[in-house]
Order: structure tokens, then C-alpha cells, then sequence
């Protein structure tokens, strides 16, 4: 397994590090509104994912290729969606086997938004934290396009993430026509790796979840 540095231009263009596998398979992977691609727990992810036999590019969103710190905004989430699929196009070229799609919170749900639009772009999705609504604001949910998701999805969800309760989170998986797993763990939207007491075993429990969906028939 190595690291290599990924540098695409285009409009927009890909930047990220490609975590080579022995596999055929790969991953995008990306960061939530807060991050970048160097997020301690994208890494770790990647890492466990690669150890498993699957490539990963782990890249940053255009928003974050603009400017280094900043939430993104809501006019600039198209150009985001537009990212992943050159990042998916990229990651096409080194791999020749299935492709998954895989982010953080904010990139999670740019990554169910493009999938929902084309199921064709990849084999199965990674929602680590995805925020059904924004803190303390229920009746804003961000889930008028699940019911167009038929990707297989894998959801990792903190108990106490402010973005969605327990509930909340099963009715969202409801309304996904397609299957759909869950992995609950300790801990918030950071699923307990904000800290310095990190679930050392999560990453590659995030890893297997999202393979033993994508395995099944």
C-alpha cells in the first residue's frame, strides 16, 4: 500500500491522495463542512479501506480547494457534486473494479445528492454522519431526494449527533428504495474522534460495513 499525491486539473479540478490497494476496487472519499481531506478520521478510514484491498482517493470538495477554512455555501454545492464525479472519473483510471462513494457529514450528503441524480456513478454509498437537519431546526430536513437514492447506503451515525436523532435517522432510511445498513457508535457528528479517546477499531468497522453491504445481492 502507498500514498500518491493527486493533482487533476479541470473545471473543477481534483486534488486529493490516492491510497493504492492490491484490489480492484476504489473509493472516493470526502470531508464534512468543517474539514478537508486530512481529517484524522478520513485518513483512518482510508487507511483501513486500503488495508482491506480497496484504493482510495481521499480529496477535497471545490469549496475547500478555494480556501483553506470557511463552510461552504449553498450556492457552490452543485460545483461540489460536480467535484465528485471528476474525483469518481479519476479514480476510474486506476481501478477496474467497483467503484464506491463515500464523505463526511456535508460531503456525505453532496455524495447522496449526485448518486440520487445518477445511480450509475457508483456501486455503494458511505454516509459517516449525515445531517438530516441542521441543530435544534427538525422541521428543516434535508431528505427530499432520498426517495430517488437506490444505491445500497451505509449510514454511520453517532447517539448523540445533534443533526439527527435515532428516530429521525430510521424514518430517512425508510423513505431509500434501495438497501441500507447502520452503524451506530458512541459519540457526536465527530463520532468520537474529536478527542484524544478515539475508537481505534471504528475505521475498519466503517469499512467492513460498507463491503458487507455492497456484497450482498
Amino acid at each position: 500500500m502507498g500514498l500518491e499525491p493527486i493533482e487533476v486539473a479541470g473545471d473543477p479540478p481534483v486534488r486529493g491522495v490516492l491510497h493504492v490497494a492490491t484490489g480492484r476496487d476504489g473509493l472516493v472519499l470526502t470531508h464534512g463542512a468543517g474539514g478537508n481531506k486530512d481529517t484524522p478520521l478520513l485518513v483512518a478510514v482510508a487507511e483501513a479501506f486500503a488495508a482491506r484491498g480497496v484504493s482510495v482517493l481521499r480529496c477535497d470538495l471545490p469549496f475547500r480547494q478555494v480556501r483553506a477554512r470557511g463552510a461552504p455555501s449553498p450556492a457552490g454545492a452543485a460545483r461540489d457534486r460536480d467535484g465528485l464525479r471528476a474525483a469518481l472519473d479519476v479514480l476510474r483510471t486506476r481501478v477496474t473494479g467497483r467503484v464506491f462513494l463515500g464523505g463526511h457529514s456535508y460531503g456525505g450528503r453532496q455524495a447522496s445528492m449526485l448518486l440520487a441524480e445518477d445511480p450509475s456513478l457508483a456501486t455503494a454509498l458511505l454516509l459517516q454522519s449525515y445531517p438530516l437537519h441542521p441543530p435544534g431546526k427538525p422541521e428543516r430536513l434535508r431528505a427530499e431526494h432520498l426517495p430517488r437514492l437506490r444505491t445500497p447506503t451505509a449510514f454511520v451515525y453517532g447517539r448523540g449527533d445533534p443533526f439527527a436523532t435515532p428516530e429521525e435517522l430510521e424514518e430517512a432510511r425508510t423513505l431509500i428504495p434501495a438497501r441500507t445498513t447502520l452503524l451506530t457508535v458512541p459519540g457526536g457528528h465527530d463520532l468520537g474522534w474529536s478527542g484524544r479517546k478515539r475508537d481505534l477499531d471504528l475505521p475498519d468497522r466503517i469499512s467492513a460495513t460498507l463491503l458487507e453491504l455492497a456484497a450482498r445481492r
